[in-house]
């Protein structure tokens, strides 16, 4: 299986951002999708995840209402794409953003997750 994170750059607060995660591999459809993101000197944090049919996200408290995570699964079986809606960005959200792969629901452990991104940097100012 790969990831490839994409869609990162420099966006001002209170602005939207879209990150893509394209997903390739055997029973890639299958896989359970989570985005992480990183900020330097913090431990890698949870930002959200999405059941392998699309209809069933989780999120913790700390990312309810801004974030959305979605997921197109390709008529291809091998591929999918994943998104990360960022809105109402602020200047805390500024990290390298990952997507990651596995098949634990809902999961927010980072070292349960098989299969890593390159990841994609998104900063935020102000």
């Amino acid at each position: 299986v790969q990831l490839q994170a994409s869609g990162g750059g420099q966006v001002m607060a209170g602005g939207s951002l879209t990150l893509s995660c394209a997903a390739s591999g055997p029973y890639v459809r299958n896989l359970v999708l989570a985005w992480f993101r990183q900020a330097p000197g913090k431990e890698r944090e949870f930002v959200g995840t999405i059941g392998t049919a699309g209809a069933r996200t989780y999120y913790p408290e700390s990312m309810k209402g801004r974030f959305t995570i979605s997921r197109d699964n390709a008529k291809d079986n091998a591929k999918m794409t994943v998104y990360l809606q960022m809105n109402s960005v602020k200047p805390e959200d500024t990290a390298v953003y990952y997507c990651a792969a596995g098949t634990l629901w809902p999961e927010m452990r980072p070292g349960m997750y098989e299969y890593w991104g390159q990841g994609t940097q998104v900063t935020v100012s102000s």
